[in-house]
């Protein structure tokens, strides 16, 4: 096991800095680097039903673990006040996460909240969800008429024995398949399927995964295992490049590069070229893509993550809880993302063991 593991009650935070004079936002926020800040991921709970070894193995997240009281995690009423602020400073999209973010209950009412927001020129938000797609059957209409745009969800294999023994928690695929069709038919799309790949462990399901949704309604993205965390035990000899996931697909699937969607974009996309749809992989392990990440991270007990390797937050909660005020608020985030430069992928050196020891947040706790 990793020499540290790092419990929830254990993070040592510091606290926010409120400028001394306000400033209003422009929308244009940038941090140190250069790079504007876009996007918000929120994690609504540090609670999973899932047990996957890559992000809360059982040895650690066992029946004695403790998750935090109810009174400390973020209010729908302060995460929507830090939604807005955000997006005063120019956040376009949301992307609700966890733990398990449906576990979290009356989701469908901050959803609501946030669809509720708005928005600089009156662009609309971009509002979405990461799920594991176990709570989706039943609540995808519900998130979809609350004012979701899409969800995420992850899935490591197609074969029900491979999948069972990933989650560790013995939740078959044809659960999650139909929770995709109920999403699909929900009208929350385009979905986008996640499949997490680590060597030893599930990488025979790339091409059953690949031909599996060729053609269908989702888009299938692949993931390299990353070390995040200290749980995990990451190993680099665990990680697949990106690259052997594309010529493992195309040697049976001709596949052509896609230009990205948008700036900032994680995954780079390959389309079919018999026009079937697409693939896309995540790369942050062999190909970084630091230079123009513009994501903030909120926790669910509301401290602000400036990377997903970050080994500390920022307090957030102890603003909002103290009675100050928007501008106030405002400004201490503004700061903080004006003193960003963290780029770990980038410095992270080829044999990546010794970035990958270290006090890093654990993955379940600040979402991926």
């Amino acid at each position: 096991m990793p020499e540290k593991i790092i419990l929830l009650n254990d993070l040592r935070s510091p606290a926010m800095a409120v400028p001394a004079a306000p400033e209003a936002p422009t929308g244009l926020l940038q941090d140190a680097l250069g790079r504007p800040l876009h996007d918000l991921r929120i994690s609504v709970t540090d609670r999973c039903n899932f047990r996957c070894v890559y992000c809360m193995p059982k040895e650690v997240f066992d029946k004695d673990y403790a998750y935090l009281p109810h009174g400390d995690l973020l209010s729908f009423e302060e995460i929507t006040r830090v939604a807005r602020i955000a997006i005063a400073h120019g956040v376009e999209k949301i992307r609700l996460t966890g733990g398990e973010p449906l576990l979290r209950k009356h989701l469908e009412r901050l959803v609501g909240m946030l669809r509720a927001l708005p928005t600089p020129g009156g662009r609309p938000l971009d509002l979405t969800l990461t799920t594991n797609g176990s709570l989706l059957a039943r609540k995808a209409q519900a998130l979809k008429d609350a004012g979701l745009d899409r969800v995420t969800v992850s899935l490591d294999a197609l074969d029900d024995t491979v999948f069972r023994r990933m989650n560790d928690v013995d939740f078959a695929v044809s659960d999650v398949l139909h929770g995709l069709d109920a999403a699909h038919a929900a009208g929350l799309g385009p979905i986008k399927v996640n499949m997490v790949v680590k060597r030893g462990t599930n990488e025979d399901q790339i091409l059953p995964m690949a031909r599996h949704f060729k053609g269908s309604p989702y888009i299938l993205r692949f993931i390299e295992y990353m070390d995040v965390g200290a749980s995990n035990g990451w190993n680099m000899e665990e990680v697949i490049p990106s690259a052997e996931v594309i010529r493992r697909i195309g040697a049976e699937l001709p596949l052509a590069p896609a230009a990205a969607n948008y700036t900032g974009e994680t995954a780079a996309r390959w389309r079919y070229l018999d026009g079937s749809g697409e693939v896309g992989v995540i790369s942050s392990v062999t190909q970084a893509f630091c230079h123009d990440c513009s994501r903030l991270r909120l926790s669910t007990e509301g401290k602000l993550y400036t990377c997903l390797f970050a080994t500390r937050g920022h307090d957030l909660r102890a603003l909002l809880r103290s009675g100050r005020t928007d501008a106030e608020i405002s400004g201490a985030l503004a700061q903080l993302w004006r003193g960003r430069a963290d780029r770990y992928s980038e410095t992270r050196t080829v044999d990546t063991s010794g970035l990958a020891r270290g006090k890093k947040v654990e993955m379940s706790y600040i979402g991926g």
